[in-house]
């Protein structure tokens, strides 16, 4: 049942230094499933009927299998992290060395049969509306006093307003997230989301 290795991933793992032995190990968990090798985003990428279900990357203190629908997974294991708030749909398994990987095979394999069945299913995950973020006190006492930059907003995607409003609550501190609105309202003004040029 194992699937064809793609010359593109051959050749990303021949370059790979940090995590090679890794990648290795959870590339044949992989191929030995009936989905399709590819390379997306400079990643080794996982599909089913041109759906992708997941991506293997590295970062500087881990390597990881990143289940793009992860969220709708049961996590039985309590295995699986989400890197951050502002991620709703993707969730990680992360590991340090080989040994990791070998010791929880059984489980990363459930995890991958379980992920294909979610997206032959064509299961979505349910994003949050922008309406259900949370807007920083500041952003609203912004409000209060520059109407047109409320409209401004508004009028933006919900994508866009997401993403300012996530960016915006980050911060701790008061004064910073008043000098993050401070910086973005020109942008936000001009229909701008927070990563347009």
């Amino acid at each position: 049942m194992t699937q064809p290795r793609n010359p593109k991933v051959d050749a990303f793992l021949e370059r790979e230094e940090r995590w090679r032995e890794e990648f290795v190990k959870l590339r044949s968990l992989a191929l030995n499933t009936e989905m399709t090798e590819e390379l997306k985003w400079g990643q080794p990428c996982y599909t089913i009927n041109g759906g992708n279900v997941l991506l293997i990357h590295g970062f500087k203190e881990y390597c990881a299998i990143l289940f793009i629908k992860g969220a709708l997974l049961q996590d039985n294991e309590r295995m699986l992290i989400q890197q951050t708030q502002k991620v709703q749909a993707g969730r990680q398994l992360r590991f340090e060395n080989v040994r990791e990987i070998e010791d929880r095979q059984g489980e990363i394999e459930a995890y991958m049969r379980e992920a294909i069945e979610i997206e032959k299913a064509g299961l979505k995950v349910e994003l949050k509306s922008s309406e259900e973020f949370a807007v920083p006190e500041e952003l609203e006492t912004r409000f209060a006093s520059d109407a047109a930059l409320k409209e401004a907003f508004e009028g933006l995607t919900p994508g866009r307003q997401r993403a300012y409003l996530l960016h915006f609550l980050e911060p701790k501190q008061s004064k910073t997230r008043v000098a993050r609105i401070d910086k973005h309202a020109p942008r936000i003004m001009e229909g701008k989301g927070l990563n347009d040029r």
